[in-house]
């Protein structure tokens, strides 16, 4: 009699994990994309969350609004990933490349220590306005799932495009400059 309760008991735990896994697939499958990333790149520009945030490049705030007018390139990064490290380079070549035209490259330091960010900003030699997110509050706003993310926002404060993961390779970075081009066109 026990022998057979236990074995029943083992048939409903495997039945309910097997529930489970298929509810997980399901979601992700049938997912069309809630968060900010997905809505943008669908094509449908959402409002960029706005943000005043600790500069740490020099003393003060910078809010993302008052950027209106100019297009902005919001990079999510934190000292210790080995993406940021190879992207910075490239992040800052876009930030010479197009300031003149009115681009501003915001990097967004998260889920990191002040200072490891500002020996990170030294390191690669970033001059583009640096701002600090330390607890990481502000991930959830722009459903950022991991570091480096990026988001391009047009004059109007609304996302172009957004790309997780490293602005890296030749078919990501086309991509990156073409929503470059159009965040700067708008």
């Amino acid at each position: 009699m026990a022998r057979r309760a236990r074995l029943a008991g083992q048939g409903v735990a495997i039945g309910l994990v097997a529930l489970l896994f298929i509810l997980l697939a399901w979601s992700l499958l049938t997912d069309d994309g809630g968060s900010l990333a997905a809505q943008a790149n669908r094509g449908d520009r959402p409002p960029a969350p706005d943000f005043a945030l600790e500069r740490l490049d020099e003393n003060g705030e910078l809010q993302l609004s008052s950027l209106r007018g100019k297009a902005v390139v919001v990079n999510f990064w934190a000292s210790w990933c080995q993406p940021c490290k190879e992207e910075a380079p490239f992040l800052e070549g876009i930030w010479r490349d197009h300031g003149s035209r009115g681009l501003v490259v915001v990097g967004l330091d998260s889920k990191d220590f002040r200072a490891d960010a500002r020996r990170f900003a030294d390191r690669f030699g970033l001059t583009f306005p640096l701002v600090y997110d330390g607890p990481g509050d502000l991930t959830s706003s722009y459903g950022v799932t991991g570091f480096p993310e990026t988001f391009v926002i047009d004059r109007e404060g609304r996302v172009v495009e957004a790309f997780a993961g490293a602005v890296d390779g030749d078919d990501v970075r086309e991509r990156f400059e073409a929503a470059v081009e159009q965040a700067l066109e708008t």
